[in-house]
């Protein structure tokens, strides 16, 4: 066998539709583009997006690719080892932590991770503990405790917000 002998197998290679070349081929004038239009045209067809001129939605909307979870929730977070320098007495606290620059935002549940060490007993109040520092805490004899977070829902309407109203008695 020589390289001149070699050939695809029966049925492997099919000859190419030659459109536009006479009534015998089905596919005469037109060639299967159908009637006139830019689809029609030789070269390539409009990109995928493309709405006929009109500020496609890509374009529109901007903002909206991709998935955003609007139930997610997100956290002030404070590593364990970042409280090792601590005093012993002093509750760790939310607003502890504010006063003392840990955490930025007041509005925000904080979470303590569990990077670094901790060696000293320390009462910490958070919204979520994660579980190495949990165990951590819990290692140096100090104590994880959960505090409660309620998710405030605002209004969708454009109309009164009740539970903004109560917010702003309590705080008054």
């Amino acid at each position: 066998m020589k390289l001149h002998d070699l050939r695809p197998p029966k049925g492997a290679h099919r000859e190419r539709k030659r459109i536009g070349r006479g009534h015998g081929s089905g596919k005469v004038k037109t060639g299967g583009k159908g009637m006139m239009g830019q689809k029609a045209r030789s070269g390539p067809g409009p990109y995928r997006t493309f709405e006929g001129g009109q500020n496609r939605l890509v374009k529109r909307m901007p903002f909206k690719r991709g998935f955003v979870n609007k139930f997610r929730v997100e956290y002030e977070v404070v590593n364990v080892g970042s409280l090792a320098d601590w005093p012993t007495e002093v509750e760790v606290t939310p607003e502890t932590l504010l006063a003392r620059r840990l955490v930025r935002r007041k509005r925000m549940p904080v979470k303590i991770l569990g990077d670094g060490e901790l060696n000293q007993p320390l009462t910490i109040k958070a919204h979520k503990f994660s579980a190495s520092a949990r165990q951590k805490i819990e290692a140096a004899g100090g104590k994880a405790i959960d505090l409660p977070w309620i998710v405030e829902r605002h209004s969708r309407s454009r109309g009164p917000n009740p539970s903004m109203r109560n917010a702003r008695q309590v705080q008054a």
